[in-house]
């Protein structure tokens, strides 16, 4: 009788630890923080779930979904510099050199005008999956990466987490990668501490941050650094797509978004980025041209080339800003409270392994 009873509680514990070690669907949600910002309309069909967003974290780091497992989204899009890549140019498995420099990934939720320097990919999701696919980039097939990713019980448990059915599919993970970049937000500068009275500016942060938010009006000797016409609401972008006045016509090298939409007044037209964390992610510009901030601002100050393209902000100060150099020092000392280091050290978007 002991006997039975004994092989009776082990057959109990056994089954239990059965039971216990089945992976359940999770639709937990998961609680998006954005601060003062307002709300993002996020898709429908693509809820945060606590499952979903942490499969998209271990997706965003994982090297599998590289040709040669080296490489991973967050190789070119690293912590410390607002996901960004300082390096003018990614460097891709093969060893081949894109030709824009990498954007950051940060408050991508509120992006409604395409993703990429020109918009090519119209959702994140969509955006998701480009990188993994492109020769010069990760030169990895959809299909090897789902192969990979079913080979890992890992994987396959997480998947189950987040999606319910275990099926494994790139579209699954396209949905994975935008649930974890949508939880990205940057919202806790000392800019954003000081609209909330919890913080204050310097002298040289204020005069900046006048000058960048005021027009220049030569007629009422009124100075101003124009920027907010393009770097405005909370996220200091309008997410518009237009020419800055890099180039003239004869220069063009990379027709932006013209490529996507072979419309000749799209010449030369680029994504809008935002300035937050903009001290952390030099070089500037779609291709990277510039080292500093200084030479960003002087372009603007003096160095606006006419084309057909033009945006038409910038007709009015093609004459230049007339910044002196500690405007410019303002200036900068204001962008500068633009960064946000808990975004950048925040343990939910670092590497899961």
């Amino acid at each position: 009788m002991k006997n039975l009873t004994l092989l009776l509680l082990v057959l109990a514990f056994v089954s239990c630890k059965k039971d216990d070690d089945v992976v359940q669907y999770d639709p937990t949600p998961y609680t998006l923080e954005y601060g003062n910002f307002p709300a993002p309309k996020l898709p429908a069909d693509n809820p945060l779930t606590v499952a979903g967003v942490e499969l998209g974290r271990m997706l965003f780091y994982e090297q599998m979904l590289s040709k040669d497992g080296t490489q991973s989204c967050a190789t070119c899009h690293k912590a410390e510099d607002n996901f960004n890549d300082i390096r003018r140019f990614s460097i891709g498995v093969d060893g081949g050199e894109g030709r824009r420099n990498a954007m950051s990934v940060s408050n991508l939720a509120w992006h409604n005008t395409g993703f990429f320097w020109d918009g090519r990919a119209a959702t994140l999701r969509e955006q998701a999956l480009k990188p993994i696919q492109d020769p010069v980039e990760m030169n990895e097939t959809l299909v090897n990466v789902v192969t990979k990713l079913k080979s890992s019980k890992m994987y396959q448990d997480q998947f189950t987490k987040a999606f319910k059915d275990p099926e494994i599919n790139s579209d699954k993970v396209a949905l994975a990668l935008e649930q974890f970049m949508f939880t990205m937000v940057s919202h806790d500068s000392k800019y954003d501490k000081w609209l909330k009275g919890t913080a204050q500016l310097t002298d040289s942060e204020e005069r900046g941050r006048v000058l960048f938010f005021t027009e220049k009006d030569p007629f009422n000797n009124i100075k101003g650094a124009e920027c907010f016409h393009c770097h405005n609401g909370f996220d200091f972008s309008n997410h518009s797509i237009t020419n800055n006045g890099l180039d003239a016509d004869a220069d063009f090298k990379d027709l932006g978004r013209f490529e996507v939409t072979k419309n000749a007044s799209d010449k030369a037209k680029f994504k809008t980025p935002s300035l937050r964390n903009i001290e952390l992610t030099p070089p500037y510009m779609h291709d990277g041209r510039f080292v500093t901030l200084e030479e960003v601002i002087e372009h603007y100050n003096s160095e606006i080339k006419q084309s057909s393209t033009l945006d038409p902000l910038l007709y009015t100060i093609q004459a230049g800003l007339e910044l002196t150099p500690q405007d410019k020092a303002d200036l900068i000392a204001f962008l500068k409270t633009l960064t946000d280091q808990n975004f950048t050290t925040n343990p939910k978007f670092q590497t899961p392994f």
